[in-house]
């Protein structure tokens, strides 16, 4: 048995200890929001926070992240939508979707690493995430955009 606390909630999960953290949230807890890409930590669909820290669910073993802080999309604003989630409707990101709660994990975590942003570091921060629609230039340009909204608060 272990215990989780997903956005904020605890859970007691009764799996073996080697079972990825994206099946216990999908199938054991019903959150959706991280999906299943590769299943080998290369495309970023899986991306959640781990103590604040963007992590690949996908590679994750349940016995690893046990008492952790875990965070998904449904909890990133705190009940109202994240600058970086407001930049990315703003600036159209999405085409698909599929990716987007990935993207906007790492994107969070990259604006709390590094405030303001190169174009560099975001393409090397945000290249582990793959968007099979091409929107990388959009989405550059939301995470510029979320980080000048961050640095007015």
């Amino acid at each position: 048995m272990f215990e989780l606390t997903v956005n904020g909630i605890k859970h007691q999960v009764d799996v073996v200890p080697e079972m990825p953290l994206l099946w216990v949230l999908r199938d054991e807890l019903g959150i959706t929001s991280p999906k299943y890409g590769c299943g080998i930590a290369q495309c970023g669909a899986c991306t959640v926070q781990i103590d604040g820290k963007a992590v690949r669910s996908c590679q994750a073993r349940i016995a690893d992240v046990a008492g952790k802080a875990i965070t998904t999309i449904e909890a990133v604003g705190g009940g109202k939508l994240h600058p970086v989630q407001e930049a990315w409707i703003e600036h159209q990101v999405p085409q698909c979707g599929y990716c987007q709660t990935g993207q906007i994990i790492q994107a969070i975590s990259l604006l709390k690493t590094i405030p303001k942003p190169t174009d560099e570091d975001i393409d090397q921060v945000m290249s582990g995430n793959l968007c099979r629609c091409g929107t990388y230039e959009r989405i550059r340009v939301a995470i510029h955009a979320a980080a000048e909204k961050m640095g007015r608060k």
